[in-house]
């Protein structure tokens, strides 16, 4: 068998472990000698760390979002301009910290708008009190951030967590299962756009997220659909009611 594994393992766990700091997380460096090709930074093997952790970075991000805060002022509005940092549709996550308004600026994340620290960590594990200047992203927040605004390319770690059972028909997940919202995405922005931002965030992450397959899926987008339509002509309904009972008050 090819030694080409082994010998490249070899010297990234040696360049690793060089380097590697008396503080560095030991769940970290537990997790990046088991990969299958050992990553031979510290900061890679944080990156791994997280992006085989979906759901946790996703929870993370979301309790450092509560512990910042919605900045004073803001609320949830689209744009028309990515210089802004506004979204510019309801399917973006809104992300104030993101906004030219109300960024941080280096050493805070632009995600959850908590401090940077060494090597995209959360928190100070070295007690110097120092974020990293050069960071304006947590390791978590990537892979949180990826998970809401692209929850497909997660299907694995989603069916893990159900145990590979439809949510709504409670059979077996097929091949062709697909990731669901639970709420909808228009549903957040018409309903919920007034709630605080930390508790929004939910709607993009693991709690609003659910794999069904793909009948199922259609089916529930389907009266969805309908749901929408119905709204649609009653609101047109009370709009032709108030025009008509303004035009007899003139007349």
């Amino acid at each position: 068998m090819s030694t080409w594994r082994d010998e490249k393992n070899q010297k990234a766990r040696s360049r690793l472990e060089k380097r590697l700091s008396a503080l560095f997380p030991p769940c970290v460096l537990s997790h990046a000698l088991r990969q299958p090709l050992i990553p031979p930074t510290q900061r890679r093997a944080v990156e791994s760390y997280w992006r085989h952790r979906p759901l946790l970075a996703d929870r993370l991000a979301r309790a450092l979002a509560a512990k910042s805060g919605q900045p004073t002022g803001w609320q949830w509005r689209l744009g028309s301009d990515k210089e802004t940092g506004l979204p510019l549709s309801f399917r973006t996550p809104p992300a104030p910290y993101r906004e030219a308004a109300f960024t941080r600026g280096p050493g805070h994340c632009c995600v959850c708008g908590q401090p940077v620290y060494r090597l995209g960590w959360h928190c100070d594990l070295w007690d110097d009190g120092k974020p990293n200047r050069n960071a304006t992203w947590h390791a978590a927040c990537v892979v949180a951030w990826q998970l809401w605004t692209a929850p497909p390319d997660h299907l694995r770690a989603l069916k893990l967590r159900q145990k590979r059972k439809c949510v709504t028909t409670g059979r077996r997940l097929l091949k062709t299962a697909e990731v669901d919202h639970r709420v909808p995405l228009f549903a957040v922005w018409s309903e919920h756009r007034s709630r605080p931002w930390p508790e929004l965030l939910a709607f993009w992450g693991a709690p609003n997220l659910q794999v069904i397959n793909k009948k199922a899926h259609l089916e529930k987008c389907a009266d969805e659909a309908a749901g929408r339509a119905k709204l649609r002509v009653a609101t047109l309904g009370l709009i032709e009611n108030a025009l008509g009972l303004i035009e007899n008050s003139v007349e």
